[in-house]
């Protein structure tokens, strides 16, 4: 009888204990820092953030704090942002902060931008970065016919819109960094927004601008002051 009851209770504990873990699972995990989410350029991979991530890691970030996202080169920027939309609500549905970080290069910048100002994204952006970012287009996509190269041309449809009214809407904090030896973004002042924190690096090129430590440590003192 007694064996039959220590039984017993050995399971409803365990019973317990399983209900309470699954619980606790189901909890924001708690952060220190806004996380942060990384958008690679036009026909790139999240992989070139790996020398950025590699350093935020090093200065105190954990895992549950930088994000990557890959998208494909036949994309339209509006078709990533409803995917940048879906990470971050993804991010922020099971961490404890309420906003998430962004660092853009090249192309990337457009299709976060859009989400900001079109798809809710003003609400949950702290800061956004743009690294070498086409904001006003740049003349080396006028050669390519895919939708994304279209739209990253000067004087087009989607910047017209994009780029109308305020360059910077709502509480986001705005900053671009942005080379005069950069041969991908041309006019290099492209990457250039009215009401963000525009800074000018060392003649680098444009690949450089994710893994050069002084543009590194502006960006990261700009995203945690």
């Amino acid at each position: 009888m007694n064996s039959t009851i220590q039984k017993i209770t050995a399971i409803a504990a365990l019973t317990f204990a399983a209900g309470c873990s699954a619980e606790n699972s189901l909890l924001p995990m708690t952060v220190s820092h806004d996380p942060i989410l990384f958008v690679h350029g036009y026909a790139r991979t999240s992989a070139d953030w790996n020398t950025m991530i590699a350093q935020f890691k090093a200065a105190g970030w954990t895992d549950l704090e930088v994000y990557t996202i890959n998208y494909g080169a036949l994309q339209s920027n509006a078709s990533i942002a409803d995917d940048i939309k879906a990470k971050v609500d993804n991010i922020l549905a099971t961490r404890s902060t309420t906003k998430v970080d962004i660092v853009t290069h090249s192309m990337g910048s457009l299709s976060t931008r859009y989400y900001i100002r079109n798809l809710g994204g003003d609400g949950r952006v702290d800061a956004w970065v743009s690294l070498g970012g086409a904001n006003h287009g740049t003349t080396t996509a006028n050669d390519c016919g895919f939708p994304p190269c279209i739209e990253l041309r000067p004087g087009s449809s989607f910047l017209a819109s994009l780029n109308s009214g305020d360059e910077t809407p709502g509480t986001v904090r705005y900053a671009t960094w942005w080379s005069p030896a950069d041969q991908a973004i041309l006019p290099n002042n492209s990457v250039i927004l009215s009401g963000a924190t525009n800074t000018q690096t060392a003649p680098i090129p444009h690949q450089n601008l994710l893994t050069d430590p002084t543009v590194y440590n502006q960006v990261r003192a700009f995203i945690a002051p």
